[in-house]
């Protein structure tokens, strides 16, 4: 069998039969071809979009829960409905002993402040947190440092500043670690300086850090905080671990068990969840639509060597009268389809590639680029092309064996 293959006749006559008719072998290519290259293209564009999802949350713990205190909608324990909840201090330790899956609960403040450099001023989202946040959301520090235990121990008026904060109120280039801005009328050391990602354009915007503890000094807020952020261990569901910090927040805080508005949260768990979702669907429609679009090339192939197995009839009763055997003229007709369908498939591939570079470079380049390195693992390849001669030889099959159900005798009569 490897002989035939490599017979220098063999391909002769390959080669000889697909070039009688160039543009119908071409035609006949077309439907292989444009099933590998949606494949590709389609398969490449969607790990793009994973990864372009992938760098967004990548530093984000999106096993993650955002809960805050709203208004009691329910009487109970002789309090009316409308009761004005607060979150404190002491419920973050009993939600982190009493429930199971909890990785992180940090507490957290916000409030707007009126920013102050010099004769330029910006009101920004302030907020109050502990050195645990860039655990649960990395900070892309680009400059200087996070908050630290020394900070919240001590009190210090310190902060780290968005990107977007320090070109409102510095030079361009100017150096800002080690310069004091004013929050409300304070003065604050910059000791750091982040670049926002793409997550952070969900919610509020996140300008300005400063310690939890003097956030809590200066807003006299004592031990009450504005939301809580829990993040769950992998192996547990973030919708469980939701409802069961809100069961027990509404124990400690006597709120009606059944009250939906006492609390509230955004699960981000979850929309994270959807998100993939999509992503995994998108991938099996895309395995979907290629492997139907080459399917269906393969069958053209068929139909096409159908047609030249009728041509060539009086050519192979020829070939059989002088002892060609039955599997010889098989053969040759098998090589024939798994030729074209290997042909197409590389020009697929080739083609496909050079697509995903352009999407890479019109859509992938920058801070907001929609698809990240486009592109398909050398394994997806390998299987593309399996499965396509696998499809070349059993549809190959087809004019093979019809090839040799016509007698010798009645081949050299065809006119």
């Amino acid at each position: 069998m490897f002989k035939f293959i490599f017979d220098k006749d063999t391909w002769q006559e390959v080669f000889d039969s697909l070039s009688k008719n160039k543009l119908r072998t071409i035609l006949t290519m077309v439907g292989v071809w444009w099933g590998i290259l949606l494949l590709v293209g389609l398969l490449g564009a969607a790990r793009g979009l994973e990864n372009s999802f992938n760098r967004m949350f990548g530093d984000f713990a999106t096993n993650s829960v955002f809960i805050w205190a709203g208004n009691t909608s329910k009487p109970f324990k002789g309090f009316q409905e409308g009761k004005r909840l607060r979150l404190k201090l002491s419920d973050v330790a009993k939600l982190e002993d009493n429930i199971e899956g909890i990785e992180f609960a940090v507490a957290r403040n916000m409030n707007q402040g009126l920013v102050v450099r010099d004769f330029l001023s910006a009101n920004l989202n302030v907020l109050g947190d502990f050195p645990v946040l860039d655990k649960v959301k990395k900070r892309n520090l680009v400059a200087g440092r996070f908050i630290n235990q020394n900070d919240i121990d001590n009190h210090k008026k310190v902060t780290v500043i968005s990107e977007d904060t320090y070109k409102q109120l510095y030079e361009k280039e100017e150096e800002a670690i080690g310069t004091y801005i004013q929050i409300n009328s304070i003065n604050y050391l910059v000791v750091g300086i982040y670049q926002k990602g793409m997550i952070d354009n969900f919610g509020p915007s996140e300008d300005v850090y400063i310690p939890f503890s003097t956030f809590q000094q200066v807003y006299n807020q004592g031990d009450k905080f504005g939301f809580l952020m829990i993040t769950g261990k992998p192996e547990y569901k973030i919708g469980q671990i939701e409802q069961d910090a809100k069961l027990l927040l509404k124990n400690l805080n006597e709120v009606h068990p059944e009250d939906n508005q006492a609390f509230g949260g955004f699960n981000l768990g979850k929309e994270f969840a959807k998100r993939y979702n999509f992503l995994t669907g998108m991938q099996f429609l895309t395995w979907f639509v290629g492997i139907a679009t080459l399917i269906a090339g393969v069958f053209a192939i068929g139909n096409i060597l159908l047609i030249t197995v009728k041509e060539r009839t009086k050519e192979i009763g020829v070939r059989r009268a002088l002892g060609a055997t039955p599997f010889e003229i098989q053969r040759q007709i098998i090589v024939e389809a798994v030729f074209l369908t290997i042909v197409a498939g590389m020009f697929g591939v080739i083609i496909g590639g050079w697509i995903l570079i352009a999407l890479d470079h019109f859509l992938g380049q920058g801070e907001d680029a929609i698809l990240v390195n486009a592109s398909v693992s050398i394994l997806v390849l390998f299987i593309a092309m399996v499965v396509s001669v696998v499809l070349g030889t059993l549809i190959g099959l087809i004019p093979a064996f019809k090839a040799t159900s016509v007698k010798p005798i009645d081949a050299l009569r065809e006119e």
